[in-house]
């Protein structure tokens, strides 16, 4: 069983697959999108839930998503056509820092997906290459909320704290005008909904050759957000405008 194929499962009760509650990613979303009219990008947007949610929500909407997995964009393309907004949204199977567009887009949307681009500042780089004036910006990146163990930074990521990640943001010219920091019930809600849907489908299928893989890979991952960075990890989600166009 390859990462892809696991995260599928583990996803499979929290398809944004970052730890917000529903409320949170209608709430950010309203935000993003002050028109309803607004051609949206996903940079990066797998099986296209924070696409597929704004679409639905708002019916003069535009999307495109753009992802390397073949699977989570057949995903992406089988909900749209279940949900009535395969007409509006467009996927493109490529590298999101390949991609390019004739027209710029009104909001650019990167949820815990910036490693495709080497991190924070150089996902907030191509985002304003497909931005138009005026446009904003959806991203989302760890954050560190106490000193992590060494072991936490190397599962996990170099971030930083949520002060300074703002102020890198403010200084590469761009002004949060909304955000949201998940919860202590976002995030051990996402955490228990990840390995403990991988772990069901494992017991629930004890006769697949790959039901043995999956639960002990459910229980090593549970018992590293336990031990290693339950207490010092969290989540952020700024909505951005250009400080300057």
């Amino acid at each position: 069983m390859n990462r892809e194929e696991i995260s599928a499962l583990a996803h499979a009760d929290h398809p944004i697959k970052a730890p917000l509650s529903d409320d949170s990613v209608r709430r950010l979303l309203g935000h993003a999108l002050p028109r309803g009219d607004e051609r949206v990008l996903d940079l990066g947007c797998g099986g296209g839930e924070w696409l597929l949610r704004a679409l639905a929500e708002h019916p003069r909407l535009h999307a495109e998503g753009v992802d390397i997995s073949e699977v989570a964009l057949a995903q992406a393309d089988r909900a749209a056509l279940s949900r009535g907004v395969r007409d509006r949204l467009v996927l493109h199977r490529q590298e999101a820092a390949e991609f390019s567009s004739p027209r710029p887009f009104d909001l650019v949307l990167n949820v815990a997906s910036s490693h495709a681009f080497g991190g924070l500042l150089p996902t907030l780089a191509e985002a304003r290459r497909h931005l138009a004036p005026g446009g904003r910006v959806l991203i989302g990146e760890g954050i560190w909320n106490r000193e992590p163990s060494p072991e936490a930074v190397e599962m996990l990521g170099d971030f930083t704290d949520l002060a300074t990640t703002v102020e890198r943001v403010a200084a590469d010219g761009w002004t949060p005008v909304q955000g949201h920091v998940s919860t202590r019930e976002e995030l051990d809600g996402y955490e228990w909904a990840c390995w403990g849907s991988l772990a069901s489908w494992a017991l629930d299928h004890p006769d697949d050759p790959d039901s043995s893989q999956a639960l002990e890979t459910a229980a090593v991952r549970r018992t590293e957000w336990l031990r290693d960075y339950r207490d010092s990890w969290g989540f952020v989600c700024l909505v951005l405008r250009r400080t300057s166009d």
